[in-house]
């Protein structure tokens, strides 16, 4: 279900983003607005995207979600409406990728911390997603692939 893991250091990546805090239940229908609003105020400014849409998840609570959807940007965002400056950590992170609908990222994040535990990697509360290619690549879901992100402490 996922590619073998492995372990790497990523640098900081400037960001244009929204946060929310929201019940589980309201993500799909709040990340699909979230994203488009990101992509009007940095096409509005004339930035440049550099990496995938992505959301980055503070804390894990089951019931209700704090994260922040955006996007690598080639130039500091001017906050406009709830968009703002983000970045992306650097960090020591386990990144694998899921091949699947997005219905099939809950299984794939199980599969994905059972790796960590079993080769004895600390997990930071924190994570993120890259979509590298979803709905808007037409292709099936069977082949959208989404790249997992779990900051290590160890």
């Amino acid at each position: 279900m996922i590619d073998p893991p492995k372990i790497i250091n990523t640098q900081a990546r400037q960001a244009a983003v929204i946060r929310l805090t929201l019940p589980r239940a309201e993500i799909q229908a709040a990340m699909g607005p979230a994203i488009g609003e990101v992509m009007q105020t940095i096409a509005a400014q004339g930035l440049s995207p550099v990496g995938p849409l992505f959301s980055h998840h503070f804390r894990m609570d089951p019931a209700v979600f704090d994260f922040e959807v955006g996007i690598a940007v080639s130039s500091p965002v001017t906050p406009a409406g709830r968009v703002v400056r983000g970045e992306l950590p650097a960090a020591r992170v386990a990144r694998t990728v899921y091949r699947g609908p997005y219905e099939g990222l809950g299984e794939a994040w199980s599969e994905f911390e059972k790796w960590i535990t079993a080769n004895e990697h600390e997990a930071a509360p924190n994570l993120w997603e890259c979509y590298i290619s979803g709905p808007e690549s037409g292709q099936p879901p069977t082949a959208w692939e989404t790249q997992l992100n779990r900051p290590l402490v160890d």
